[in-house]
């Protein structure tokens, strides 16, 4: 696949995820998808394939959020396989709290699909949002 597909494929998934089509999102994802969030929170740590994130991570994390979170790409880097996406995310707690953080994430792209993310994002942010 081109770099230019590769970055379409992560435009397409976040777009998709930021309006609340969680089905198109997950499409987008390898059925074997592994996904690491760095740091020590209650959602770090990595999730391995479709169904595990789906339970562990967006089955603890969707219910505590008003809407969802709107990802906003402020930019792409590709090479290869791999797509680099800086962006912005907004969203707010049932509780009240704004979680407005900024992601690095690292996606590694294989058969047309994410098939590995590393997500990096700011860590005492995601502490004071949901654990405070």
């Amino acid at each position: 696949m081109s770099i230019e597909t590769n970055k379409q494929l992560v435009t397409d998934a976040f777009s998709a995820l930021s309006s609340g089509d969680t089905d198109t999102f997950m499409d987008k994802l390898s059925d074997d998808i592994r996904w690491t969030i760095i740091g020590t929170t209650v959602f770090s740590g990595a999730y391995q394939g479709k169904t595990d994130l789906a339970e562990r991570l967006f089955g603890t994390l969707v219910p505590q959020l008003e809407s969802g979170i709107a990802v906003d790409i402020s930019s792409l880097i590709g090479e290869g396989d791999t797509v680099i996406a800086e962006c912005r995310g907004q969203a707010l707690t049932k509780t009240g709290r704004a979680y407005n953080n900024t992601y690095c994430f690292v996606l590694r792209i294989e058969d047309g699909k994410i098939r590995n993310l590393t997500e990096y994002l700011d860590t005492e942010l995601v502490t004071s949002a949901f654990e405070g």
